[in-house]
């Protein structure tokens, strides 16, 4: 079984777009991550990206960063996001998880170690920001070996020859990342993104997700005319710090917030069938 490339094939023969909701493991707090997960599920997200806390998130703007010092705070560690995934599993068996996580925790435990792991835990996929192209031969075979998808990223700066490196590592999706910068900048050049979009599909038949900078239901129907996946993460990062002490409402605003966009990406989908 491969969750996560079923869930997409299905989403592509059902003419619909993959939204795909990131949050910060053991933010506010440990015991909070699994309810997020639920209710993320029951907004609309077909798969889930769950960040790893690290001390020096380079990829990750101020939210994010401020998120994962939150779940340091509590002392979050890579284990305990594992066990937060095996519970999550417990009540839900098909929704595709796919971890965010730099090397250095995967390194401390040990490839094979920890891709051993993170498959009894139940996920799918593994992007880890700073694995490099020339690192990926050593990194990418326990992975594979676990039936864990290398989740690899293709950034606007990707010159021809390296994007045709990196996809060729690929598996499960391609992550676009929109922006030349780090993670919620406040702007999204939706209309340069087909041409982005274009250029990855020559190198690779993976399904292609575009991130960084959707932060409204109308970026999130934008990018999903071009792409095959919608990837949110601060839009949603920031209700779970405005409301983290109140955890019912933190639920709520979270919900609302992804259920607005899949359901301005549906709207997109249903009006582009009917102008097509």
């Amino acid at each position: 079984m491969n969750r996560l490339k079923d869930c997409l094939a299905a989403l592509r023969d059902a003419g619909r777009k993959a939204l795909i909701p990131y949050i910060t493991a053991g933010d506010p707090h440990p015991g909070a991550t699994v309810g997020i997960m639920h209710a993320l599920v029951a907004a609309g997200a077909d798969v889930i990206e769950v960040g790893v806390p690290f001390s020096d998130p380079m990829a990750d703007g101020p939210v994010i960063q401020s998120a994962c010092e939150r779940a340091l705070q509590h002392g979050t560690s890579m284990a305990d996001v594992l066990d937060m995934i095996t519970r999550f599993r417990a009540d839900d068996a098909a929704t595709p998880i796919v971890i965010m996580t730099y090397l250095n925790p995967v390194e401390r435990i040990g490839h094979d170690a920890f891709a051993a792991r993170a498959r009894a835990a139940g996920v799918d996929g593994i992007l880890a920001v700073d694995l490099s192209a020339d690192e990926a031969p050593d990194v990418l075979p326990a992975l594979t070996a676990q039936q864990l998808d290398p989740i690899t990223l293709v950034a606007p700066t990707t010159s021809e020859q390296r994007m045709a490196q990196v996809c060729a590592h690929g598996a499960g999706f391609i992550y676009y990342v929109s922006l030349k910068g780090v993670t919620g900048a406040d702007r999204i050049a939706v209309d340069e993104l087909a041409g982005h979009v274009d250029s990855i599909r020559r190198h690779s038949d993976l399904p292609v997700a575009v991130g960084f900078g959707v932060r409204t239901p109308a970026i999130a129907a934008a990018v999903a005319e071009v792409a095959d996946g919608v990837v949110v993460g601060s839009a949603l990062v920031q209700e779970i710090a405005r409301h983290r002490a109140d955890e019912t409402r933190m639920l709520e605003a979270v919900a609302q917030t992804l259920r607005s966009m899949r359901e301005a990406m549906d709207a997109q989908t249903v009006e582009g069938e009917e102008d097509a």
